[in-house]
């Protein structure tokens, strides 16, 4: 009999500044971290792998999940191909003039913005469409001919087609997409996103194309690298798509990540009972806040930058401020942190790779908050009078003391995450002090006391492996596709049967392409949902599909919790959307139980005595521990302050409480 195939899991998730990795053989977790190689991120993940010993090993089920970058920073450095739009006669301008909205809207002198697209790279044809569909302006024989000699002579990487009312007869779009030069890049808008509004639509397709060549090289070498892995990738809306496959859906991995990080902090609160949950992702250069309440929420109103992607993805606020973000001085002689972040390379100035600007780091470090010789696990030993005198360098100017600039770097980033977190609770009209606060990311911990107190809370959770739950959320994810469809038609006028055959025509298209990648068709979790929307309203809320009575019941309950009213008007149906998803096999959390408590006595500034630092993997299930104190592990720290105290869960938690 032949041998069963060792299985191999293996999640990636690249940073700013590190890149994690959580491997699973034999339902044992390992973990492992890496600089990030910012220039070529599969260098860090083929080092890791080598690290991990995984490299050319054969008679294995090796399976790779990976949360990618590559897009994100293409979009938000304006690194992307070189991309020539298409569209209608009379709308080059579509994507420039946008919806004019106004960053400032009091000054009368903005800053000129250079448009997404040049205009000599916006071009115009026939194949128009009427809002019912209607032809009103077709193709001539000699539009296409001189729409394919235009895309020649421009030589671009990639193209974007956007006629409008594209999404109810793809036709048009399938013509022009035929002419394109051969091995161009194409994205036409009735596939990447056939909803209405032709801005948001436009500015996707073109998304899709400006990053979708930069992703299909990357994932490429990396593929290339790990010839004997299967490897996939994490989505925006928090599910995997096959590697093969996800170049093409480019526009899908903005929020790729992030959105690992909330999949795990989903599932680690639905096993331990705590499903409403406010989340902070604080990593090396930015940090991630969502809500989490019963289930991850999703929006197709995201933004990246200055863009609106209006496919679906996890409804986040990002900020920048990590463990790397900088502190100066502004003009007015204020101490600012951040947004600007020291990153992996040069990184914070105790990294001792040539950084010598402070960053909270430096300043957690000065504080005893982390320490030195515990980062990592002792793998890398911080430099605390680099440290110093990164600190001092701005000190100086405020006429502080070291310990006083790093306590004031600590403070104001904890306002800005504070602010963050605020943004997804209390302005939504939620109180956090009805939720969990749970902490990950490298940086997290160390700030995770703080920031309950800036809001009220009086709990917390430190899930095992926060340091690189982004990584571990990568083999908990789904598989998972999201479709959807415009319809524009009043509730009233539709018939349940009407709605069904779209949400079955739908269904199929997502399940082809699951089965294309292996997922079973027993295994595929369809779920219908549909964009409602008050008759003359110009934003939607999303509501379950039961039936159309149904529906919009739920829509007007669902108003007037998000409102505060709900109105005497018609319903319409704007989108219909169908969610397919494939679970995986649950990740066994194992924790290493202590029989011994293995603790140090160290320095911490604002004590007048020592200060007790853990272990975390000597912890035992229901020890108490009081604050302050520093518990330490192989990828993070976490800071137990006054009047807290926190106890071990048996699942490997930590659960915080303000006494």
């Amino acid at each position: 009999m032949a041998q069963t195939e060792q299985r191999v899991l293996l999640g990636i998730d690249t940073g700013g500044t590190f890149t994690d990795f959580v491997l699973q053989v034999d339902g044992q977790l390992r973990i492992h971290k890496v600089l990030s190689t910012p220039t070529k991120p599969e260098q860090a993940i083929l080092q890791g792998i080598r690290e991990l010993n995984l490299e050319g090993r054969t008679g294995i089920d090796f399976y790779i999940v990976h949360g990618s970058t590559v897009a994100t920073n293409a979009v938000l450095e304006g690194k992307g191909v070189k991309t020539v739009f298409i569209t209608n006669r009379g709308l080059k301008d579509m994507l420039t003039i946008g919806r004019q909205a106004r960053a400032e809207l009091y000054n009368l002198q903005p800053e000129p913005v250079p448009p997404p697209v040049p205009d000599e790279l916006c071009l115009e044809t026939g194949g128009r469409l009427s809002a019912k569909g209607e032809v009103v302006e077709g193709f001539t024989e000699e539009d296409l001919s001189t729409l394919g000699k235009q895309v020649a002579e421009l030589a671009p990487q990639a193209v974007a087609i956007n006629l409008l009312f594209s999404y109810l007869d793809d036709s048009f779009e399938k013509q022009i997409a035929a002419v394109m030069p051969e091995g161009c890049f194409v994205s036409r808008s009735s596939k990447v996103l056939p909803e209405y509004k032709e801005y948001e639509r436009g500015m996707t397709t073109w998304l899709n194309s400006y990053v979708g060549p930069l992703v299909e090289g990357y994932l490429a070498r990396l593929c290339a690298g790990v010839p004997e892995a299967t490897v996939s990738v994490m989505q925006s809306s928090g599910g995997t798509i096959a590697a093969e496959q996800a170049g093409h859906e480019a526009v899908h991995m903005l929020l790729s990540g992030p959105a690992g990080g909330l999949a795990a902090a989903h599932a680690i609160g639905q096993s331990i009972g705590r499903e409403r949950l406010l989340t902070f992702d604080m990593g090396g250069t930015s940090t991630d806040v969502a809500l989490i309440d019963g289930g991850i929420t999703l929006t197709s109103e995201g933004h990246i930058g200055r863009y609106p992607v209006a496919v679906p993805m996890v409804d986040m606020h990002t900020i920048g401020a990590g463990g790397g973000s900088i502190a100066w001085i502004d003009s007015g002689g204020l101490l600012q942190v951040g947004p600007q972040s020291a990153g992996a390379d040069p990184g914070p100035a105790c990294y001792g790779q040539g950084g010598t600007q402070p960053t909270v780091t430096d300043a957690n470090l000065v504080l005893g908050r982390l320490q030195a010789g515990a980062f990592l696990g002792g793998g890398m030993q911080l430099d605390v009078a680099a440290a110093r005198t990164a600190v001092d360098s701005v000190g100086r100017s405020l006429g502080l003391s070291t310990d006083q600039t790093a306590e004031g770097i600590i403070r104001i980033a904890n306002e800005h995450m504070a602010q963050a977190l605020r943004v997804m609770s209390i302005q939504r009209g939620i109180d956090p002090r009805e939720l969990s606060l749970v902490s990950f990311g490298g940086a997290g911990g160390l700030h995770v006391c703080a920031l309950a107190e800036a809001l009220g809370m009086t709990q917390a959770l430190v899930p095992i492996h926060a340091g690189v739950l982004s990584a571990l959320g990568m083999l908990v994810a789904p598989r998972a596709r999201q479709l959807s469809r415009t319809i524009n038609r009043l509730c009233r006028d539709m018939t349940d049967s009407e709605i069904e055959a779209v949400i079955s025509e739908l269904a199929e298209q997502g399940m082809s392409v699951l089965l294309a990648e292996g997922v079973a068709e027993e295994s595929m979790e369809v779920q219908p949902s549909l964009d409602l929307r008050y008759d003359g309203q110009s934003y939607t809320l999303n509501v379950e599909w039961q039936d159309i009575q149904s529906a919009s019941q739920a829509f007007h309950v669902l108003h007037h919790a998000r409102y505060g009213h709900d109105l005497d008007l018609p319903v319409e149906l704007v989108n219909v959307r169908v969610a397919l998803q494939s679970p995986v096999d649950s990740i066994q959390l194992a924790h290493v139980r202590g029989e011994s408590s293995d603790i140090e006595e160290i320095l911490m500034a604002g004590n007048d005595k020592p200060v007790t630092m853990y272990q975390r993997a000597s912890l035992k299930v229901g020890q108490q521990i009081q604050g302050p104190a520093l518990i330490a592990e192989t990828v993070a720290t976490t800071y137990i302050a006054d009047r807290w105290q926190c106890k071990l869960l048996p699942e490997g938690h930590l659960v915080l409480e303000l006494g």
